[in-house]
């Protein structure tokens, strides 16, 4: 059974959720919810609203719209204005972000699942989307939706944690030192991935030794006789194992094309679609196809396998899976877009980046050919939050694009503008300030037979390009526009959300 499958289960009745808070009712008090939200234009039949107080926007302000929209209550710190009488509210006695959170201690508390918390610098959601994919075939799945990795999201999502789940899958993010330490904790995993440890966020950290401290946290909410899954061949393992060591965890596995690597690649088949895959998981020697392309994909699905094994589960059955694995929206989806000359692919990367993260991306794209005429197009947005060295991280791309037999870069931020001026004159196609500029020059040249990777950092705006390229497809459906609008945009203002953390 599939998380889908579960999305009617009652998670909350209204003296389940008062219990749980602490909170009291007001208005009708025999509701249940099936969902739990904190944004009133997300709200589905049904779902508890939670009127989450952000930086921008106070939620008890959207009460009456979510309570409009079919929200079955809302929990709220006072009784807002213009509600009637009988609207079905669930008090809290303080803060509701602190309210929700003791809904996902009392969810977690209450649920027999297996569950698995993931961190790192990259990779996160793309593994925690393949456990959810392999686990799903096993037992009943949930998982994080999307990148809820942070301090309001992490509780949101054990908010909405089923009861009757075999396994529970947790992403946990930071851009901070301090802040993966009580998400683990709330999340208690019985296995702790971390993907690998890179130069990402280092505005706030003063280097990569310090990222890995940060991402060692997720230790601190572990079971006693948990697993931890590290990257072998990482140059940050030693330090994280130790980590690990000192909070008392004994059982380090690791994965990797290291000789002594718990899960290791023997070898692969990088192809442009998929990659074949020959490995040992603990003794087990399996051969797989894993359907999306890359090396990263491959390292990934190592962790993911040994988390399998941690957990219990099947190993071969979930490798047979990984064949059939789709990819994320943002995170290497593919369409071909037709105009009337030809029809081009493009590859949306556009949902967030790093210097590992283009690295890898440029390498998937260099095994691309295009059709005839085409070219091989990179559309980079700038990298966020790499401090002093990001114009010289951002000058680190040529390499890979070089390497990647690329044609034509097309470029946009301040940062992006440092590696454009350091590329052949041949590669240039056109740098701006804004994807907002970028995107029509994009689209004036782009042509049938090209193959075009779009990627940049959430707040680089680079989900624009992929509009405006996917609005070139006159066949196109106009749901598609929705959703990628959706996908790129993500509703973070309404509640004082944020977007995702490394």
């Amino acid at each position: 059974m599939s998380q889908d499958e579960t999305d009617k289960t009652v998670l909350w009745t209204a003296p389940d959720a008062a219990a749980a808070t602490g909170g009291h009712l007001s208005g009708p008090a025999a509701w249940s919810a099936t969902g739990v939200t904190i944004d009133s234009r997300k709200v589905a039949p049904g779902d508890l609203f939670v009127a989450i107080r952000g930086p921008n926007f106070d939620g008890h302000a959207f009460v009456g719209a979510a309570l409009a929209a079919g929200a079955a209550a809302a929990l709220v710190d006072h009784v807002p204005d213009g509600l009637p009488a009988d609207a079905p509210l669930l008090i809290a006695p303080a803060d509701t972000l602190q309210s929700m959170a003791a809904l996902g201690v009392v969810a977690r508390a209450r649920c027999g699942a297996r569950v698995v918390g993931v961190t790192g610098s990259v990779g996160k959601t793309g593994t925690k989307e393949t456990l959810r994919h392999v686990l799903s075939a096993q037992g009943p799945t949930y998982a994080t939706e999307g990148s809820l990795n942070n301090h309001w999201g992490v509780p949101l999502s054990l908010a909405r944690l089923p009861e009757a789940s075999a396994y529970g899958v947790f992403e946990l993010g930071m851009n901070h030192a301090g802040e993966i330490g009580p998400l683990s904790r709330q999340v208690k995993p019985h296995v702790a991935i971390v993907t690998t440890v890179e130069a990402a966020h280092l505005e706030f950290f003063s280097g990569v030794e310090a990222i890995a401290d940060a991402k060692a946290e997720i230790f601190e909410g572990l079971d006693a006789n948990g697993v931890v899954v590290l990257n072998r061949d990482n140059g940050q393992y030693a330090r994280l194992a130790a980590a690990a060591r000192r909070h008392g965890l004994t059982r380090i596995w690791s994965f990797g094309a290291h000789e002594e690597a718990d899960a290791r690649l023997i070898d692969c088949s990088l192809h442009a679609t998929c990659s074949a895959v020959t490995a040992v998981i603990r003794g087990e020697r399996l051969q797989y196809c894993l359907s999306q392309p890359g090396r990263h994909w491959v390292m990934n699905s190592l962790a993911v396998l040994l988390a399998v094994k941690a957990l219990g589960a099947d190993v071969a059955t979930a490798a047979r899976s990984l064949s059939s694995l789709q990819p994320v929206k943002g995170r290497g989806t593919r369409k071909r877009i037709k105009l009337p000359q030809g029809a081009f692919t493009l590859i949306d990367e556009s949902y967030n980046a790093s210097p590992a993260a283009m690295a890898a991306t440029l390498e998937v794209l260099g095994k691309i050919d295009p059709g005839a005429g085409g070219r091989r197009i990179a559309v980079l947005g700038d990298m966020r939050e790499l401090g002093d060295r990001a114009d010289t991280l951002h000058i680190a791309l040529a390499d890979p694009l070089l390497a990647a037999q690329v044609d034509t870069v097309y470029a946009c931020g301040p940062h992006m503008k440092a590696l454009f001026d350091r590329l052949p004159e041949a590669m240039r196609g056109a740098w701006t300030e804004t994807s907002v500029d970028l995107a029509p020059i994009v689209t004036a040249t782009v042509k049938g037979g090209d193959v075009i990777m779009v990627k940049g950092s959430l707040g680089s705006r680079t989900g624009l390009v992929v509009d405006a390229l996917a609005a070139l497809d006159s066949g196109r459906e106009s749901e598609d526009k929705a959703a990628s609008q959706s996908n790129n945009q993500p509703q973070a203002a309404a509640h004082g959300q944020q977007g995702p953390r490394g």
